[in-house]
Order: structure tokens, then C-alpha cells, then sequence
């Protein structure tokens, strides 16, 4: 194993269906260890100890959305820079481009296709940590 290999993610929605099919592509499809929460206050709580290597955060939940969650999360010494990818309904063309310029790797359009997310969350990651 590479130490840039990408193994460690947390994972935060709040929709319980979504969250199951996300889930099952993650871990069944990619192979990935999650840490799975349903709002941005249990993400911040749990993710020291987690130690995730890139966060995947939907935009929308209720009391603390996605780019409020990524800065929390960025507080934390350790996880400082942690990479972040969004996953949303809302991708118009100013969307994305707000969510990347407030720093996230890349967004993920929802509804997604399940066995192929796995593929585009490991392109996103060699993509930051090999620029390739």
C-alpha cells in the first residue's frame, strides 16, 4: 500500500437513503474505510480520531452544511488540510465554481451513479495528490 493511497474517508449526509447507496458504493465497490455521519456536528466530533484522508460532504444539511463543516474540520490541527469533495443537487456553473474557489477538490453531482462513484472519487484524489 502507497502511502498516497487513498483509504480513509468521511462521509457526511443526512438523507438516510442516500447515505446507504453512497455507503454501499464506498465500501462494497471501492473498498474504502468509512466514517459515516449524518450531520456536519458529528463529522467535526468524530473525525480526530477517524483521521479521514479526504472528506466527501453534501452541501445541504440541516445546522451545519457542508462548506461550514470543511472550515470546522479545518480548525482541527490534524486536519488542517484535509481534501474535501462536495456532493449536491445544486451544480449550476456558479455553484461549482463557488464550491472550488471556497477550496473543496471537486463536486459531485447527485443524483450519482453508484458504481461509478467509487472511480470518480479515487480520479479526484490521484488528481490533487499526483496532479495527474
Amino acid at each position: 500500500m502507497s502511502m498516497t493511497e487513498l483509504i480513509r474517508i468521511l462521509y457526511v449526509e443526512d438523507e438516510p437513503d442516500i447515505r446507504e447507496i453512497a455507503v454501499m458504493a464506498l465500501e462494497l465497490v471501492g473498498g474504502f474505510t468509512l466514517c459515516v455521519c449524518e450531520s456536519g456536528t458529528q463529522a467535526v466530533e468524530k473525525a480526530r480520531a477517524f483521521q479521514p484522508q479526504l472528506a466527501l460532504l453534501d452541501i445541504m444539511m440541516p445546522g451545519m452544511d457542508g462548506p461550514t463543516t470543511m472550515n470546522r474540520l479545518h480548525t482541527i490541527e490534524e486536519l488542517a488540510d484535509l481534501p474535501v469533495i462536495f456532493m449536491t443537487a445544486k451544480v449550476q456553473p456558479q455553484e461549482i465554481a463557488e464550491y472550488l474557489e471556497i477550496g473543496a477538490l471537486d463536486v459531485i453531482a447527485k443524483p450519482f451513479d453508484p458504481m461509478t462513484l467509487p472511480d470518480r472519487v479515487n480520479a479526484v484524489w490521484n488528481r490533487a495528490i499526483h496532479g495527474s
